[in-house]
């Protein structure tokens, strides 16, 4: 079966060509059912719009995408920087792109393959849930980076992928705030059927807990259930305000990313709670933000610099021939601040 061109969506759709290139452009001026009726018959139709066309001449296009689940969070703005400035050095173009929680990254990864001919793909966040026959699909180099933990089934041989130890340094983190005498210990995590690095700090909580003979408590584990923006200030907020509202009996937060902890020290702050006077926060990530609010955050520290140059270069190296799939485990830096304070007896 041949392929759908836009001319086929034009015809299906009853307009001209410019009017179907206005509503995939999201141009002003068109009506909005119109719009509507033309987005349909693409999504039916699986016609996929094909703006490198325009660029067939330029033998050397030269271009990357990185697709980015969890924009919310700040831990990922340094690194997008970071990971654009390598690229400008080796004269390549980059595409960034926001996948949302209920889109499949490899699928858009797949759309843009075709659309902007691109050399390879950068994947930062989000799950690994993709079989190896999908990943061959994209016929690109790829990496993965800060993903979580890849299915057992998936050979290793089939991907690339930087990232930091999630579960044993949240173990540490953990660790860290019994030793400060903490036991009942609430922990802002996702979901259980999330399949990404909340999922592994998840687990290294619990396993710390079990390690130190701290039965794990129903009520200190809060879900993250707005998987929109998972890692958002507001959820943080939001969430401990719950958590403070239960009557559940806390000594200590312990929040899966930064910004979430920032969120939750507001929360405890409106509710007339000190930290870490009151209540000990700590979080993970090591955001920038984390040194200016009041008290400094106590966080478990990814060496955000080393992981994103190291994840372009790894993509460059292998888009060349120079490397095959790699794996890359970067160990985190526990960093204590003012947010977290020994338990008085």
């Amino acid at each position: 079966m041949s392929e759908i061109t836009i001319k086929d969506v034009a015809k299906r759709c009853g307009v001209g060509v410019s009017t179907v290139s206005r509503a995939i452009n999201n141009h002003p001026d068109i009506n909005p059912a119109t719009k509507q009726m033309i987005m349909d018959v693409i999504q039916e139709s699986g016609y996929i719009p094909n703006n490198s066309a325009r660029n067939l001449k330029r033998a050397d296009a030269k271009s990357i995408a990185v697709l980015i689940k969890g924009i919310a969070n700040p831990f990922f703005s340094k690194m997008i920087k970071i990971i654009e400035e390598e690229t400008q050095k080796k004269h390549y173009s980059m595409e960034l792109r926001h996948v949302e929680s209920y889109e499949d990254e490899v699928d858009i990864a797949l759309e843009l393959v075709k659309e902007k001919r691109l050399r390879g793909i950068i994947f930062l966040g989000g799950y690994f849930s993709h079989s190896e026959e999908k990943l061959e699909k994209l016929e690109v180099p790829f990496v993965f980076g800060t993903v979580g933990a890849p299915p057992e089934n998936i050979s290793r041989a089939s991907y690339s992928d930087v990232a930091v130890d999630d579960l044993k340094e949240s173990k540490k983190m953990t660790e860290y705030l019994i030793q400060l005498g903490h036991k009942d210990i609430a922990i802002l995590a996702p979901e259980p059927g999330d399949l990404s690095i909340g999922k592994l700090r998840l687990e290294g909580y619990s396993q710390a807990l079990t390690k130190h003979g701290i039965g794990m408590k129903e009520g200190l584990v809060r879900k993250i259930d707005d998987v929109a923006d998972t890692y958002s200030m507001e959820n943080g907020y939001r969430i401990t305000k719950q958590l403070i509202e239960s009557g559940e009996h806390f000594t200590a937060i312990y929040a899966i990313a930064d910004s979430l902890a920032i969120g939750a020290m507001r929360a405890l702050k409106d509710a007339g709670f000190r930290v870490p006077e009151d209540i000990s926060v700590a979080g993970y990530d090591g955001i920038e933000l984390g040194d200016y609010v009041v008290p400094r955050l106590t966080t478990l520290r990814q060496p955000v610099e080393e992981m994103a140059k190291e994840t372009i270069k790894l993509l460059f190296r292998i888009i060349s021939g120079k490397e095959r799939h790699q794996h890359i485990v970067y160990a985190g830096e526990l960093i204590e601040k003012e947010s977290t304070a020994r338990l008085e007896k």
